[in-house]
């Protein structure tokens, strides 16, 4: 059953999750009410939370050091946040570079495609980019998406999946007001002959 899980279906419900994170309006350390704010960790941990709840899931889903979110003989996940604005509503330093830093072993997406991509286990792989604007958006996430797209595919040679994404809006942070949650799979490399 697991392993006819779509990435479409799983985006859905991780946006739903964070959707209900949101809707708890506990806040994070000494920051505004919100999910917005959440550590890449701590969100993990509270979207696994709501995943095992639904029967879809049933129970399988666990956060681990590598891969960020697995479900056990579905999908690996790494996982990162893309936030422009920060909590107090000044524009972020540097906060592109989660995604578009082209090196193998760092923290970026590109690095969790490299490092999804030597992993032995037999989920299929994914990376998630959890990224959050304002409504309307005064920096649009789509330049990045894409950048990431094309660094991953024409620098550093690795095969994605087409892009699945969806949008929720009416988050109660006053920065963070809507999430775009985007996923793409990390294809295995093609086998020489």
């Amino acid at each position: 059953m697991t392993s006819a899980l779509q990435l479409r279906t799983l985006v859905d419900d991780i946006a739903d999750s964070i959707v209900a994170v949101d809707q708890s309006k506990v806040s994070f350390k000494q920051f505004q009410p919100g999910v917005g704010p959440y550590g890449e960790p701590q969100l993990v941990r509270a979207i696994v939370e709501r995943l095992n709840r639904k029967a879809l899931y049933a129970g399988r889903t666990k956060t681990k050091r590598c891969p960020d979110l697995l479900i056990e003989g579905a999908w690996a996940l790494e996982v990162k946040l893309a936030r422009p604005f920060g909590d107090n509503g000044k524009e972020a330093e540097n906060w592109s570079v989660n995604l578009l830093h082209p090196y193998e072993g760092n923290v970026s997406v590109i690095g969790d495609c490299l490092k999804l991509r030597a992993m032995g286990s037999g989920e299929r792989k994914a990376v998630v980019v959890i990224g959050y604007e304002h409504t309307p958006p005064r920096i649009h996430l789509e330049p990045l998406m894409a950048a990431f797209e094309s660094i991953a595919k024409h620098v550093c040679a690795i095969r994605l999946g087409n892009r699945t994404q969806t949008m929720r809006t009416g988050l109660i942070h006053p920065v963070h007001q809507q999430v775009l949650v985007a996923a793409w799979e990390v294809e295995p490399p093609v086998a020489m002959e």
